[in-house]
């Protein structure tokens, strides 16, 4: 049996593509690794931020749609985004940041059992820096030497993502029993679960909550992308889904990466997606996020997307 080596991406909703592009580069330091479309509907852009390459396990994406109202918060949703920085000092570091930049945050904190700082991006998404604890991160992790955060303060890639659901139990059946999960405790109202035991950049921190579904807006998480290494891994999930008597995608080309997309009991969407071939595909390391990259098959309407976009930098 498979076993799943982490998160490869998440995906989220913006209303504003300049906005958002603005904090995630200028303000948190990530590097904009690809500038593209939504392959689906290639009117609104599908922008991804992460380390020197967008290594998997450090991609934050975000589809942008102009017309989104305003998230209303509720249960049955991906509901908070933990990112990786290296030390205590480093959450010191970030909480004098976001006062000089305005960005809304709480206290330096507790939270799954490491020292944290909740704080939101422009449009309201949850997000909480996370100390790793000086802990080594994965060797395929790239650093990217000009952001304009100080080197020993930098976000390193995702931690703890928290998903909100009314039934824990159906929850925990599919992290543990379809793709081997591991439970590293449970109370009455919340849990956590380890993909590779011991690490924090495949863990999920599940909470229950009763009341109405979570209505998606901008700020709100759009999926949740757990990794694979290849087409073989992705093949054998993809049996795996179809056995357990649950509906999917099926197997979708991306390009970058292949993967396919099911929602689980309680409504969450999740993707499983392989690490190859990568942003590279169409880019060199140097160039990457620089221009609008279109997948070969919407090449022939560049002419025409582009015009529809409004210019990000």
């Amino acid at each position: 049996m498979y076993t799943i080596p982490g998160h490869h991406h998440i995906s989220m909703i913006t209303k504003n593509a300049q906005l958002n592009n603005q904090f995630y580069r200028e303000v948190l330091g990530l590097r904009r690794v690809k500038k593209t479309v939504n392959q689906d509907d290639p009117s609104m852009y599908h922008l991804f931020y992460g380390d020197l390459t967008g290594s998997p396990g450090t991609e934050l994406s975000f589809f942008e749609m102009p017309m989104v109202g305003s998230t209303v918060r509720g249960t049955n949703a991906i509901t908070g985004i933990g990112l990786l920085v290296p030390t205590l000092e480093s959450l010191d570091y970030w909480k004098q940041r976001f006062e000089l930049f305005n960005v809304e945050h709480g206290d330096i904190t507790t939270y799954a059992g490491r020292e944290a700082l909740p704080f939101e991006d422009p449009e309201g998404l949850r997000l909480i820096l996370i100390n790793n604890q000086g802990q080594n991160v994965p060797e395929y992790w790239a650093a990217w030497e000009d952001s304009i955060v100080e080197e020993e303060h930098r976000i390193l890639g995702m931690g703890t993502i928290e998903i909100t659901v009314r039934s824990m139990d159906t929850m925990a059946k599919t992290l543990k029993e379809m793709f081997g999960y591991i439970e590293v405790s449970r109370s009455e109202q919340e849990a956590i679960y380890q993909s590779v035991s011991g690490e924090v950049l495949g863990e999920i921190l599940v909470k229950q909550k009763d009341g109405p579904r979570e209505r998606p807006g901008k700020g709100s998480i759009h999926h949740l992308a757990i990794r694979v290494k290849n087409d073989e891994e992705l093949t054998y999930w993809y049996e795996a889904i179809k056995a357990r008597g649950l509906n999917s995608s099926g197997i979708i080309d991306r390009f970058y990466f292949k993967s396919l997309y099911f929602r689980e009991s309680n409504g969450i969407l999740f993707e499983i997606a392989t690490d190859g071939p990568g942003f590279t595909a169409d880019s060199s390391v140097e160039s990457l996020g620089k221009e609008l990259d279109l997948p070969p098959f919407l090449e022939d309407r560049r002419a025409e997307i582009e015009a529809a976009l409004t210019p990000l930098d």
